[in-house]
């Protein structure tokens, strides 16, 4: 199953007219799974492959596919009356594998319990404890939120530290009032000149694919691109392979180390103050910000406009 962020690479690089094979390589994914999801998700008798309907497609199929419980009637009424007798999912799991009768996972258990209990059913009662869903984690570093591996801002060279050279970008995200609407915003460090995309929500899957959009509409203009520790932005990796293009990650609690991008996310709050939903801005509305931003004079450009200076370098 290829998710939400390979089909947008896969439209993409498709688009550019690169093969099903080198697509394959550069997504980690055979060849025939390629194919086979073109086959099965591309627009019926127009052979056009659209990312957002092939996900569709696929989501539906499964939504099909999984509407029936694995284990019959019998079963569970085997472990209802377990249940009865106030003995734990766990406790019940092991006995009915132990005794021959059946294999069930106690997470199973505890799943089917929980769903009875969002539709007001009474299993739960016979639980001593409802565990939490997350996992405890006894004399470990917390690892929520936090990407190995990632390049750190130090490795980056001179060159695109001092701004003397085009197609290096800094990115973030911009929130909304309910904390699930945000825009993405890419600032090009020499230049100043943004793009901007509407995300529905701040997840890695849709701030990959909005940036392999953008990429892919303006080859060759994408050298770097230096990102904060949000995990919105943890997908690098599938950009490094489907594009020419480094990634790079600032240091936590650093903005000043993207300054070209945090400054014009202070000039895009006049736009979209903070406080305000991000529900009412469509693509049409947040194009005319950024054309209006792109073409404001700046200081350090001697008062040219960001998109004068680009148009002249790209």
């Amino acid at each position: 199953q290829l998710s939400q962020e390979e089909r947008y690479f896969l439209s993409s690089l498709k688009a550019r007219g690169v093969s099903v094979p080198q697509i394959a390589k550069s997504l980690g994914r055979a060849p025939s799974t390629m194919y086979r999801e073109l086959h099965r998700n591309e627009r019926p008798n127009q052979d056009r492959y659209t990312p957002l309907e092939a996900h569709s497609y696929a989501t539906a199929r499964r939504r099909r596919e999984r509407r029936g419980s694995h284990y019959p009637p019998e079963c569970w009424n085997r472990i209802f009356e377990l249940l009865d007798l106030q003995w734990s999912p766990e406790q019940i799991a092991s006995y009915l594998a132990n005794s021959g009768q059946f294999s069930i996972s106690f997470q199973t258990i505890y799943r089917h319990i929980r769903k009875d209990r969002r539709r007001g059913g009474k299993l739960f009662q016979n639980l001593r404890i409802m565990p939490k869903r997350r996992r405890k984690r006894y004399g470990s570093d917390d690892s929520r939120g936090i990407l190995r591996g990632k390049r750190n801002i130090s490795e980056r060279s001179a060159t695109i530290n001092d701004r003397l050279e085009f197609g290096h970008w800094e990115a973030n995200t911009v929130l909304g009032k309910d904390r699930h609407h945000c825009v993405l915003t890419l600032v090009e460090r020499m230049t100043g000149v943004a793009r901007l995309a509407k995300l529905p929500n701040r997840t890695a899957s849709y701030a990959a694919a909005a940036i392999a959009k953008i990429i892919s509409t303006e080859p060759g203009r994408f050298k770097t691109i230096t990102f904060d520790n949000g995990t919105e932005f943890h997908s690098y990796k599938k950009l490094e392979a489907a594009f020419p293009v480094t990634c790079y990650f600032a240091n936590p609690h650093h903005p000043w180390e993207r300054g070209s991008n945090e400054n014009f996310n202070g000039l895009l709050r006049q736009y979209i103050p903070k406080g305000h939903s991000l529900d009412y801005i469509g693509e049409r509305k947040l194009n005319a910000i950024c054309e209006r931003l792109n073409d404001r004079p700046r200081k350090r450009l001697s008062f040219r406009s960001p998109q004068e200076v680009f148009n002249g370098l790209s």
